[in-house]
């Protein structure tokens, strides 16, 4: 029948965690790296 409310809020926990709409994120360094090459820009 029917699932229980906290197994739905679980799948759909789940479900949303593993969604990744905007690709990966990126490190600490790799972040860095892009800031370095920005600012020797100017």
């Amino acid at each position: 029948m029917s699932q229980s409310k906290k197994q739905e809020e679980r799948q759909w926990k789940d479900h949303k965690q593993a969604q990744h709409p905007h690709g990966e994120v990126k490190s600490l360094k790799e972040l860095s790296r892009e800031t370095d090459k920005d600012s020797k820009r100017s």
